[in-house]
């Protein structure tokens, strides 16, 4: 927003207008350490390995693997990365001012068709010399990979952009199934989805399995793109999970679809479905 070579406002005066200090104008963040970076992956491939390990348990597995750290830089990375075991918490925390947590709705649910519901989930993506987060948008039924953004932060922005791309090319899903992150508890998010007339459903608070098909997603992906690489730039990160995602959606076959790819299984059900639609407007 400040433009530094404008002609009559000096940055000063900017920054005033815009309620900020000129020293942060002038403040360049400082990344990770190479440690922290170092350690952030080794807790995210041993977190798909052990989704129960806590911040105690997860400290006592880096010492054993010989890294002298303490609780306080485990918790802190935990969190960088969005990580949170699957055993429920005390409810210590609430949601912040303003943000409705939404109840569980696909508990009992049969879910028979695509697009009855979607999910959607974070995920750490680390690189060479720092890291990133990627969202994906899921069709709960078939497993396909609708939509998804890279980002360097965890603004609810690139959350909601995943999600527009997913409306504007296949409609609006019955429900949409998210964790309690700030992203999805967001205004941003849950408004597109209230105007859309989408039912809003939410895990349980640290329910890891409440989402689990997206988990396995993440575990998948990881194993077989991210960890196999080390991307140098967003632009080459970004290129590589285009890749595998498409080749995911096209090509992988998946176990719980008979073999076939998600993709491939969406299309079908949907022009199936689309007789069925037409039937039922003529009667």
């Amino acid at each position: 927003m400040i433009e530094p070579r404008h002609p009559d406002l000096s940055i000063g005066k900017q920054c005033s207008l815009l309620s900020i200090s000129r020293s942060s104008f002038y403040y360049t963040p400082k990344g990770e350490s190479e440690m922290n970076l170092a350690l952030m992956r080794q807790i995210d491939e041993q977190f798909l390995e052990t989704p129960f390990f806590g911040v105690r348990q997860m400290t006592w597995h880096l010492k054993n693997e010989g890294h002298p750290v303490n609780e306080k830089r485990v918790r802190r990375l935990m969190r960088l990365i969005g990580l949170m075991p699957i055993y429920q918490k005390p409810n210590t925390s609430r949601p912040a001012k303003g943000h409705k947590i939404w109840p569980y709705l696909l508990k009992g649910l049969r879910v028979e068709r695509p697009n009855q519901v979607w999910a959607s989930d974070i995920t750490y993506l680390p690189m060479r010399r720092g890291f990133l987060y990627l969202v994906a948008i899921m069709d709960w039924f078939t497993r396909k990979v609708l939509a998804w953004r890279i980002s360097n932060t965890l603004e609810a922005d690139f959350c909601v952009e995943a999600l527009n791309e997913a409306i504007y090319k296949f409609g609006p899903p019955e429900i949409m199934n998210t964790d309690q992150g700030s992203q999805f508890t967001s205004f941003a998010w849950t408004d597109r989805l209230r105007r859309m007339g989408v039912r809003i459903s939410m895990d349980g608070k640290g329910r890891f399995l409440d989402n689990i098909f997206v988990e396995r997603l993440w575990r998948t992906l990881k194993y077989e793109c991210v960890y196999l690489h080390a991307w140098e730039t967003g632009s080459q990160a970004r290129a590589g999970i285009r890749k595998w995602l498409d080749f995911y959606n096209r090509k992988r076959p998946h176990s719980a679809l008979g073999g076939k790819p998600p993709a491939v299984v969406y299309w079908q059900r949907i022009e199936q479905h689309q007789p069925d639609q037409q039937m039922h407007s003529v009667a």
